[in-house]
């Protein structure tokens, strides 16, 4: 488990590392942290900025890191994505744990009412969903199994191109160093 401190220190190491491999970057620093239950959002911008807090001393448009709270890996969520509220989901998505937003009405149509009523469920809510995918998904739930996640993962949003992708700037923090 990563704490807000180690956090902090992972970003610092990752915007040394930044300026390093492009020496012209301003000197940058931590500015807020923020916990969310995926980890730590880590705001920065110049230190300047972080010193002054003077408008003309900020850079514009970069977005947070999420220091992701259960390996330390850092990444980068363009302040678009950011604003949307569905960024989470998207970062989940990014690292194959997002939820499936039909397994628990799938679940219980068909624990209600049976196979072919859940079927016709998941059918109508997931089109990208061939009969057969759909009846394999179905048959995980009824056989108490989470359904395969290349079934699950197309009850989710179809593509999102409008938004601009996270990216993982570092992997997993050594262990032991949280």
């Amino acid at each position: 488990m990563i704490m807000k401190a180690r956090a902090v220190e992972l970003v610092e190491a990752q915007l040394a590392r930044e300026r390093q491999e492009q020496p012209t970057l301003p000197d940058l620093a931590v500015v807020d942290v923020e916990e969310h239950a995926l980890g730590w959002l880590v705001c920065w911008n110049s230190a300047d900025y972080a010193r002054t807090r003077e408008e003309g001393t900020e850079l514009i448009g970069q977005g947070p890191y999420l220091v992701d709270r259960q390996d330390g890996s850092i990444h980068h969520i363009p302040v678009t994505t950011f604003l949307g509220e569905d960024w989470a989901e998207l970062y989940q998505e990014s690292r194959g744990s997002a939820p499936d937003p039909l397994l628990d009405a799938v679940r219980d149509v068909a624990r209600r009412d049976g196979r072919l009523p859940a079927l016709r469920l998941l059918r109508s809510e997931a089109p990208r969903l061939s009969l057969p995918e759909a009846a394999a998904y179905v048959d995980a739930v009824l056989g108490g199994r989470e359904p395969a996640e290349e079934l699950t993962s197309r009850t989710r949003a179809p593509d999102r191109r409008y938004v601009l992708p996270i990216k993982t700037l570092t992997g997993p923090a050594r262990a032991g160093t949280s």
